[in-house]
């Protein structure tokens, strides 16, 4: 098992066979949670490439929605009491092809027609994508990172002479503490393993080593801010005529270290209506290139089944190392590509890894007559073709598609532990076909079970914990695996319809919400009827769920913030961001990340720089203290 406390040669044997497939899933998290550790403190374990496309694509491939990848990856935090950043700072959404940046684009276009926008005239921004430490600088203090939303203050760094590149000036937001790649290779690289290394020192509190001083004195090492970065501008045709080009052109543009291209459309109405998850800005996209490809033998195809009774195909290959990773899997995606390409034993193909889950079959260079499977691998039922997939019909005897809906509910929760893969396994084994047996499980039936005392009732405390906590009803409908309702669908259908009616809907009912088209409406219909029997009986057991406010009755109300566009920055005393954000949505207002002209209230807790509302000043935004905005609400 690793642990934080693991020595590092067990941390780096694991590095170097580079087969995560052998960790389990608690152990896979913790070594990610490790090495992120260490990145972030300047001394990595692994590389970029090993991270990315080794470990945390295993995490991917095992568990899509884990909440490690939809979180801001932390930055490591120093001496300091954490203080909320007065604004979020979210990670980047990442592709590693054209094609990418194609669908991305694709997406822009759509927010365009839905502003009644003309595509073709937006400019889109184009950036170096800086490899340095980032922080925050509010014009008064200057904070890491942290875990995107609170950091720790390090305006240490300024007193000690780090300056703002570009135009030199302070209180520009997010940016990169960054050092010039030629003084580093010059001046630094006997002294420091690497840029990141160096980066990390300057910050920490402890009196620093001489030359890392005089790299600072000589202005080598910066707090560049995103918005002084040089870049190209251009349409969405330019970036496609001109991808190749400008690819290559934009990160050369700085002395820094880069590790790609980050687009991001200009237009504030754009930004504004398209958002943000809790991961990253949609608006924005990083460009990254890690492409190879080799030509390996497949050994055979292994059929496995999903929660959706889907049957993939997984091409087990003669271990091949590519990318700094030893490759024994690639998808196949269907069995009609394997029938069609002849993908079986002794096939020669082409592979290439660049960033994707699990590696992609470019092409097949010798074909030979593949193994279709006729029946379910997990419990033997006949498998029927639907469109180019294979599926189990069996949805209530299926070990693999019970096991893998009962984990999908718990890991959706997202407020409940102890109820990953082995568990669940265990437990079917023992005759649990259910989430609903699970919560009538007690203490003795756990024992009985074969688990220990201690593990039985740590188990039981959780179950009790995901029914007394919190929880927002949409996560809790999401819990439950309806086809093409992902957690943004769940939550934006419970918009216009309470929970409990969800099963009465019609399709007009459903694709008269925007983004639900007739075909997705038809699925999510047949979806519920399936469900609601387990939906209704688990609701029964008495979640503390958190209902989402209707559009209706936001519309109607007739609090002061109705139909208002409002931004938390700072501190709060009234309760969390998040508290106050619920709140809020619950009063008929819409809450931003940013200020924007069309922002009405920026309300401000503690800490906020006095650039920030001076800005939102000049927009026009009204700026209040939380105090003025309780009173308000009175």
């Amino acid at each position: 098992m690793i642990t934080k406390k693991s020595p590092p040669a067990a941390i780096a044997k694991i590095a170097a066979e580079a087969e995560p497939a052998k960790l389990s899933d608690d152990e896979l998290l913790e070594f990610l949670t490790v090495c992120n550790d260490f990145y972030r403190r300047g001394e990595p374990i692994i590389s970029d490439a090993q991270y990315d496309f080794v470990f945390l694509a295993e995490l991917k491939k095992r568990h899509p929605h884990h909440p490690y990848l939809e979180t801001v990856e932390p930055e490591k935090a120093f001496a300091g009491k954490t203080v909320a950043l007065p604004e979020m700072m979210l990670s980047t959404e990442k592709t590693y092809s054209k094609d990418g940046i194609e669908k991305w684009l694709q997406r822009i276009e759509k927010a365009a027609e839905e502003l009644g926008l003309e595509f073709s005239r937006l400019i889109f921004r184009a950036t170096p994508k800086l490899d340095g430490y980032a922080a925050y600088d509010d014009g008064l203090a200057l904070y890491t990172r942290g875990d995107g939303r609170k950091g720790t203050d390090i305006s240490r760094v300024f007193e000690r002479g780090l300056i703002v590149g570009g135009d030199g000036k302070r209180g520009q937001g997010a940016g990169e503490i960054v050092v010039s790649q030629r003084y580093f290779n010059t001046h630094l690289a006997d002294f420091f393993e690497n840029a990141r290394n160096f980066q990390a020192s300057i910050i920490k509190e402890k009196e620093l080593e001489e030359h890392a001083l005089a790299a600072i004195q000589n202005h080598a090492a910066v707090f560049f801010p995103f918005a002084q970065l040089p870049d190209w501008l251009g349409s969405a045709q330019e970036i496609l005529e001109r991808f190749e080009a400008i690819i290559e052109a934009v990160p050369a543009k700085v002395d820094f270290d880069v590790d790609g291209v980050i687009f991001e459309v200009t237009d504030a109405r754009i930004k504004k209506h398209m958002g943000a998850t809790r991961h990253h800005h949609r608006w924005q996209i990083a460009y990254k290139s890690n492409v190879e490809t080799a030509v390996v033998t497949v050994l055979r195809v292994t059929p496995q089944t999903s929660r959706s009774g889907r049957v993939n195909p997984v091409a087990e290959l003669e271990p091949t190392k590519l990318s700094g990773a030893v490759i024994s899997r690639a998808t196949a995606h269907h069995y009609k590509m394997v029938r069609d390409m002849g993908i079986g034993a002794g096939t020669v193909i082409e592979l290439t890894r660049s960033g994707l889950v699990i590696p992609k079959i470019e092409r097949v260079l010798t074909p030979k007559t593949p193994q279709i499977p006729e029946n379910c691998p997990s419990c033997g039922s006949e498998l029927v073709w639907d469109s180019d997939y294979l599926y189990c019909p069996n949805t209530v005897q299926c070990p693999a598609q019970i096991e893998n809906t009962i984990e999908h509910f718990f890991r959706t929760l997202r407020n409940i532990d102890g109820f990953g893969g082995k568990t669940i396994e265990k437990l079917h084994a023992a005759g649990i076909r259910s989430v609903y047996q699970i919560y009538q499980l007690d203490l003795e039936r756990l024992q009985g079970l074969g688990f220990g005392d201690k593990t039985s009732q740590n188990l039981l405390d959780q179950l009790v914990r995901s029914r007394t906590d919190p929880l927002e009803d949409w996560r809790f409908l999401g819990a439950f695996g309806i086809y093409r309702m992902g957690l943004g669908n769940c939550e934006r259908l419970l918009q216009h319809f309470p929970l409990l009616s969800i099963f009465e809907l019609t399709l007009e009912d459903i694709v008269s919400i925007e983004g639900f088209a007739e075909k997705t409406g038809e699925a999510v219909i047949t979806s519920l009827a399936k469900i609601k029997g387990d939906f209704m009986r688990i609701h029964a057991l008495g979640f503390n769920l958190l209902r989402t406010p209707l559009r209706s009755e936001q519309a109607q109300a007739a609090s002061p913030i109705a139909g208002k566009t409002i931004v938390f920055t700072g501190a709060m005393q009234h309760g969390s961001r998040e508290d106050m954000t619920r709140e809020a949505k619950r009063l008929g207002a819409k809450v931003g990340s940013s200020v924007s002209g069309k922002t009405d209230f920026l309300v401000t807790g503690s800490d906020v720089g006095a650039a920030k509302i001076a800005a939102a000043q000049e927009k026009g935004v009204r700026v209040i203290s939380e105090a003025e905005y309780l009173e308000m609400l009175k």
